[in-house]
């Protein structure tokens, strides 16, 4: 159980996921949330992806929630991992646990544990609870088949609740309703993205959506791509393709709990450049600061937040509108324990974001959001053309004023015992021995 909750290959064994480890860490939790919330009402909202058994485990979460006496918001099916952030706060609960594994292969699921803030938890709660995990020495002691009429489904009321506050985040109503038939080509990768973000994208005003029927069906085989992460371009191929076919303003699609956005955009040739985490973030970081301040919104108390692993670009744009921003570690768990630090403070969050293709464009959900992001991106796309530019030429205007980056991203996959091993090795080696020149340049 780490920080974050649990991730890991589907199958028998301590060390997979399983109903017996997913019941294990979820009694755990519930233990820990019972000692730091004594003699209060305790509620938890639980949810999950499309993945295989992510039902299941789903229905394990919340049954033993309510088993132990806990009042339980669980979702009637799949749903972002954004909406269950916005679940807990909206809901008042204590806790939260998505059953993902975000855009990791097949093979894999997990187990995301949130707090009473709609984050994902961080210290001491991460340690508390795995100390409290690490105590349960026996499936015997984990409760369930009780009390499930403590048990709520929450079902497409609570949808229309999230989708009107995203709709709120509207800055440029003006532009879409010019724009409205702009042509937008949105793929979920066959997951929980499907319903809400057309649906997100049409509250917003955009008539002119069409899907990609093969991923639209929900599979945790995810049988068309290899790997359901949007920022491979083989996984955004199909999308990419019936872009091309319909001439698309815009490509967008997101990953299989849909908290991650991929975009990509025509160039002046008509080919598809798919933008890295770092432009999107730009883009709409951009986008946001300009129109809150062609709005008259910026009284000098908004900030941004990006992680140390994001483009200063992302700072170099929100300063220049006299925006503050703030770097965390990697994380969007960090990202909001910022945004919980700066509210009694009376500074407003209004966007942020990591290279790891995550971007939150609002504070009523605390990790990133896709289906907002992606409303927001096409929002973006729509005001572009309104002042006759595109998102692409735009990016490139702003290297221009605001300087030049480029970045690529390597994944080095290292698996088992010995690849831990390797990895750890890794680290002590580059912590003890740093190097001194890297790509020709002294460090």
């Amino acid at each position: 159980f780490g920080t974050g909750g649990l991730r890991g290959i589907m199958g028998v064994g301590t060390n997979r996921m399983n109903v017996y480890t997913v019941g294990m860490a979820t009694q755990g939790l519930a233990n820990y949330l019972a000692k730091t919330f004594a003699g209060e009402e305790i509620k938890v909202a639980v949810s999950h992806d499309c993945r295989n058994h992510s039902r299941e485990f789903a229905e394990r979460v919340a049954d033993i929630f309510a088993s132990n006496g806990f009042r339980v918001f669980l979702f009637d099916s799949l749903r972002p991992t954004p909406e269950l952030s916005f679940a807990i706060r909206e809901l008042g609960c204590k806790s939260g646990v998505m059953v993902t594994a975000s855009h990791n292969p097949r093979e894999y699921n997990g187990y995301k544990a949130y707090w009473t803030d709609g984050s994902q938890v961080v210290a001491p709660h991460d340690r508390n609870i795995i100390a409290e995990v690490a105590a349960i020495t026996d499936i015997d002691r984990i409760k369930s088949g009780l009390h499930p009429e403590n048990i709520t489904i929450l079902d497409e009321a609570f949808d229309r609740v999230y989708l009107q506050r995203i709709k709120s985040l509207s800055l440029s109503p003006e532009a879409v309703a010019a724009n409205r038939d702009m042509k937008i080509v949105y793929t979920p990768i066959h997951g929980c993205g499907y319903r809400l973000v057309p649906q997100a994208l049409r509250e917003f005003g955009f008539t002119d959506v069409s899907t990609v029927a093969e991923q639209m069906v929900i599979d945790g085989n995810f049988p068309t791509v290899e790997s359901p992460n949007p920022e491979e371009r083989t996984t955004m191929r199909m999308a990419i393709e019936q872009g091309m076919r319909e001439r698309a303003d815009i490509v967008l699609a997101t990953d299989p709990d849909a908290d991650r956005i991929g975009i990509a955009v025509p160039d002046e040739e008509g080919n598809y450049v798919l933008l890295n985490g770092n432009q999107t973030c730009v883009l709409l970081t951009y986008y946001i600061c300009r129109r809150w301040s062609e709005t008259g919104r910026l009284d000098g108390h908004q900030f941004v937040v990006k992680t140390i692993v994001t483009s200063e670009m992302v700072a170099e744009v929100a300063r220049s509108f006299g925006v503050k921003v703030f770097d965390c570690l990697t994380g969007f768990k960090y990202i909001a324990g910022i945004i919980r630090r700066q509210e009694p403070l009376g500074e407003k969050y209004i966007g942020g974001g990591e290279e790891s293709f995550g971007y939150l464009p609002e504070d009523f959900v605390r990790d990133k959001d896709g289906v907002s992001s992606c409303a927001l991106a096409a929002e973006a796309a729509a005001w572009a053309k309104s002042i006759g530019t595109t998102l692409y030429q735009l990016i490139k205007e702003l290297y221009v004023k605001y300087g030049f980056y480029k970045e690529g991203l390597v994944s080095i996959v290292r698996k088992g015992q010995e690849g831990q091993e390797e990895i750890h090795r890794m680290m002590v080696d580059w912590r003890t021995a740093p190097p001194k020149v890297i790509a020709g340049s002294s460090v």
